[in-house]
Order: C-alpha cells, then sequence, then structure tokens
C-alpha cells in the first residue's frame, strides 16, 4: 500500500490522499483550499493524478474542506463510485451546489475585476449546476458494515462525532498474500458537542493518518461554555446590542441551538434564571438557507444522535425548535435583521466570516461597542475571522475599513474536532497499537507539540508528511517519490510566506515603537534616529509597490 499526501499537509484545508494498494487507485476526500488567497488559488491547480483513472473515492464527511473539490473531480472525467455514510450525502446534495453558488459569485465579482485591469476573465471552479449533476455516483453507507469494494480491499465507515455523517474510515487491503491496515480519521468530534454520538474506537491498525487541528490545546469543558455563553448574551442584550455568531451553517447552528434550548437544566438560582429568561425572550435568528435544508436533514436522521437526546425526542420535545427561533430565507428578510433596532442574536454562515450573509451583519455591528461577535469554531490563518479574533484594531469588509469596536469572544469549546486530550485518547484507545501515525489537517506549531507528546508517551513512530510525498507502507517504512513543485510556484510561495512573516513583524514594531515613543525617558535624537528608519522603510515598501 501506498499513500500520498496532496493535502491538509501542515494546514487544515484541502484534505486529500491518493491511496494506491491491491491494483487500484483511490482517493480519500477531495477537499476545498480555504483561507488565504494563495492557498484558494491551489483548487484551481490540475490534480497530481488524472481523475479519469482513479477506481473509487471514500468521503470522510461533507465539510467543504474535505468535499469541496468533488464537482471539479467530476467534470475532470471521474465517475467512480463515492462511497459516504447516508448522512453525508444528504448533506453534500446541499452544502455542494451551495459551494457552486458561491464559486459562480464569487467569478463574477473577481472577473469584473479581471476585466479592468486588462486580463481574461476565469470560468468558476464549478457551477451549482455541476455540483448537484456530480451527486449521481454517490453510494450512500451505514456505520459499522464492512463494505468489499474491490475484491482485495475491504473498508468500514464508524461515527467520528465531528457532524452529522462523519466517518472514521478503515480500510483493509490483500496483495503479495499480505494484508495491511489503515484508518484514515477524517475530523474527530469534540467530546463535548451536544446532539452527536462520541467517536468510535477503533481497535487496531497499522498506519493511522490522523487530524491534529487542535493538538496543541486543550478545550473548555461543557459546563465551563454554557456558563460563558449565557453570560456574554445576557450582557449583551442588557446593552441593547446584537450578538452575531459567524457559525458553519451545518453543525455547529444545530448544536448551539440545543445549547441553548438546554442550559436551563444545570442551574437554578436567580441570577442564573434572570439571564436565561433574558435569553429566552430574545429573538434568535438562522441567518441561513442552507441552515434550514440542513436542519432539516439533522430531523432525518435522528438516529445519528446520542441516546439521551433520541430518547427525548420520543418524548416530543425537539430540541432543534423552541421560542424565538426564526429562519430567514431570503436576502430581503436577511437584509431586514440589519435595520432592526431590537436586540437579537443572528447566527450566520460562514463561520471563518469569508463568504455568506456574514459579511454583512458583520459590516452593521462590528464598528457598534454595544454588539457582540461570538466565535465558536476553528478560524484558519488568512481569513477574516482569525483576523478579528487576534486582535485586529480595523478591518476591510467589502472594500470599507471599520473600526473593531464591537465586544469580541471566542467560546473553543464549541469546536467540532477534539483537543490534544482527545486525539491522544484516541490513540490510547487501539488494542492494538499503529505502527506508524501520519498527522494531516493542522498547522505546523499544533502537529509539532502533538508529534512529540505522542512519541514521548507512547514510542509510536509519527511523521508529518509535506505536500506529495508518497510513502510506501511495508515493513520499511519510506518515502518513494516526492511531487516536485515548477520554479515559479515555489517562488510564489516564498514571495508569500515573507509577506506572511512580514506581516506579523510590522506588528511586533508597532507594537514597540509605540511603547518607546510614549516613553518619557528617550531622548529627541532617539526619536529622530526612529523617525529616520521608518522613513526609509515607506521608502523600500514604495519600492516595492512601484516595481
Amino acid at each position: 500500500m501506498k499513500i500520498t499526501f496532496l493535502g491538509a499537509t501542515q494546514i487544515v484545508t484541502g484534505s486529500n490522499f491518493l491511496v494506491e494498494a491491491a491494483g487500484k487507485r483511490f482517493i480519500v476526500d477531495c477537499g476545498m483550499y480555504q483561507g488565504k488567497a494563495q492557498l484558494e488559488e491551489q483548487n484551481f491547480r490540475e490534480f497530481d493524478y488524472n481523475p479519469a483513472e482513479l477506481d473509487f473515492m471514500l468521503l470522510t464527511h461533507a465539510h467543504i474542506d474535505h468535499s469541496g473539490r468533488i464537482p471539479k473531480l467530476y467534470n475532470e472525467g471521474f465517475k467512480g463510485p463515492i462511497y459516504a455514510h447516508k448522512a453525508t450525502c444528504d448533506l453534500c446534495s446541499i452544502m455542494l451546489p451551495d459551494s457552486g453558488h458561491i464559486q459562480e459569485m464569487e467569478a463574477e465579482w473577481k472577473n469584473k475585476k479581471r476585466i479592468r485591469k486588462g486580463e481574461e476573465p476565469r470560468p468558476p471552479l464549478y457551477t451549482a449546476d455541476d455540483a448537484t449533476k456530480c451527486m449521481e455516483i454517490f453510494v450512500p453507507v451505514k456505520y459499522d458494515e464492512i463494505i468489499q469494494v474491490d475484491e482485495n480491499i475491504f473498508v468500514r465507515f464508524n461515527d467520528a462525532g465531528h457532524m452529522l455523517g462523519s466517518s472514521i474510515i478503515e480500510v483493509w487491503a490483500k496483495e503479495d498474500g499480505k494484508q495491511t491496515k489503515a484508518v484514515f480519521s477524517g475530523d474527530i468530534g469534540n467530546n463535548d458537542i451536544p446532539l452527536l454520538s462520541e467517536p468510535t474506537m477503533i481497535d487496531s491498525c497499522d498506519y493511522l493518518v490522523m487530524e491534529s487541528t487542535y493538538g496543541s490545546r486543550l478545550h473548555m469543558r461543557n459546563d465551563q461554555k454554557a456558563e460563558l455563553f449565557l453570560d456574554i448574551v445576557s450582557e449583551t442584550i442588557d446593552n441593547g446590542g446584537t450578538v452575531v455568531i459567524p457559525s458553519f451553517a451545518v453543525g455547529r447552528t444545530q448544536e448551539i441551538l440545543y445549547e441553548i434550548n438546554k442550559i436551563k437544566e444545570n442551574r437554578h438560582d436567580e441570577e442564573f434564571m434572570r439571564k436565561y429568561e433574558t435569553l429566552m425572550k430574545v429573538p434568535v435568528y438562522v441567518d441561513s438557507p442552507l441552515a434550514i435544508s440542513a436542519t432539516q436533514i439533522f430531523r432525518e436522521n435522528t438516529e445519528l444522535f446520542e441516546q439521551e437526546v433520541q430518547e427525548e425526542m420520543n418524548r416530543g420535545n425537539n430540541p432543534l425548535e423552541f421560542p424565538g427561533l426564526k429562519f430567514t430565507q431570503t436576502a430581503d428578510e436577511s437584509k431586514a435583521l440589519n435595520e432592526s433596532t431590537e436586540p437579537s442574536i443572528i447566527i450566520s454562515a460562514s463561520g471563518m466570516c469569508d463568504v455568506g450573509r456574514i459579511k454583512h451583519h458583520l459590516k452593521h455591528n462590528i464598528w457598534n461597542p454595544k454588539s457582540t461577535i461570538l466565535f465558536v469554531g476553528y478560524q484558519a490563518p488568512g481569513t477574516l475571522g482569525y483576523e478579528i479574533v487576534n486582535g485586529a484594531k480595523k478591518v476591510t469588509i467589502f472594500g470599507e475599513e471599520f473600526a473593531v469596536n464591537a465586544r469580541i469572544e471566542y467560546i473553543e469549546g464549541y469546536s467540532g474536532h477534539a483537543d490534544q486530550d482527545g486525539l491522544m485518547n484516541f490513540i490510547y484507545s487501539f488494542y492494538s497499537k499503529p505502527k506508524h501515525i501520519f498527522l494531516v489537517h493542522g498547522e505546523e506549531d499544533s502537529q509539532e507539540t502533538l508529534r512529540n507528546k505522542i512519541l514521548e508517551e507512547t514510542g509510536i513512530g509519527v511523521s508529518i508528511p509535506e505536500y506529495g510525498e508518497t510513502y510506501q507502507l511495508d515493513d520499511e517504512l519510506r518515502i518513494t517519490n516526492k511531487i516536485k513543485l515548477g520554479k515559479s510556484e515555489l517562488l510564489r510561495r516564498e514571495v508569500m510566506n515573507r509577506l506572511e512573516k512580514l506581516h506579523d513583524e510590522f506588528e511586533d514594531m508597532q507594537i514597540m515603537v509605540k511603547e518607546d515613543v510614549g516613553s518619557n525617558e528617550l531622548r529627541d535624537e532617539d526619536i529622530f534616529r526612529i523617525n529616520e528608519k521608518i522613513k526609509d522603510l515607506e521608502k523600500q515598501i514604495l519600492y516595492v509597490i512601484e516595481g
């Protein structure tokens, strides 16, 4: 068996792994790159394999960073089956066309700029129609069933507890009289996620390809995050403001709704009940047509909920519904939310604030000190959400600059990803430990921290693959090939990495210079020298821009 790592390598996006085993070639996931402009540009590159030559595909779950390039794969010749859990198929049927619609809208907007520059317009990555067509090759499967996809290849999907239908996939391949088992974790769920069951523990494997998003961090525990959520919301509403929650339309939205509905069971003291009543009186708007469809899919797949939730629903209590909950379907309804002066809670996609209706809500609230922007999910570097969470004083939305005066909060405990303890527990749970672990879907610092912890506590070998590396999985694990990027692509990456580093250094310089200049101990000649250096720096920046 060979695995070539073609996405989610030292980044948290673009999952795509090519597997060659038992004479077959197949991929696990085909995700879209999201975040920085240079990452999104990767979506337009040719695949590093011929899609028409793939035998089949395995999809861990419906999130766009795992499924988002499937329509492109289909358009370029792949017509083999895509095996995915039934709920994943259901969600992809709404999420991929929605993504296609976004691609069309962004292409239209960007092409106006390209034409003004005298450049040729570029078609969208794919359209909503393309995404609808590709659904014909999806094959729904159930959890816990071993499926024979080929004479010598068997797979089993297990509940990953990350989102509805998310899967940890076991793959058995027989070749040359020997059987090799690889496990692809997909995204491993946080044990504290409301609604969903905990991730399935796997008995054994030879090789584990595991996510590492929160490999260096621990989440807030469930009771703490519920209290914090209530405090933030009630204080904002008491202040006459609006709580804007940028949330992925699928998953987090349903979990937040459930948490709001259940929170009163934990506490009954007077102050708590006052805050709870404040929360229950305020309208809660879910501003996303996609979330409305996704909520319906959740209702149709209740067998995937944890047992307590199923029992509650059997008693006639729907955890996804409560007084004050309203869905906005049309663009006009969405705009009306920002024209109202009534305190409210607005839950809107996208969770990282880069596309969708959330940008309009930020435009109308981020400058307002009465309002709160409450983040509840991972923010990838390069996104607007990442800027806001990390203390940006000003942000640009729709080409207009806004001061960040709103209260900014981040409750990490709502993340759908396991934290460091959760990832380590997943490894500990193997009855027969993996021979080797590959860490993917994580930023470099998270991966390095997690690798060191795994080595120290388990002694299992760990690799952090680079893009394009092929690993031969046999008794002597080795890299057999590495796709080399062209000189032009390497230079582009170097430029973008340098710009990213300069951005951080400028922020550090700004803080230090302000401290120095504000000090009464600094002499006039020192201030003069600093001023001259900044002048020289300005000249260099202008030189780069003009060049």
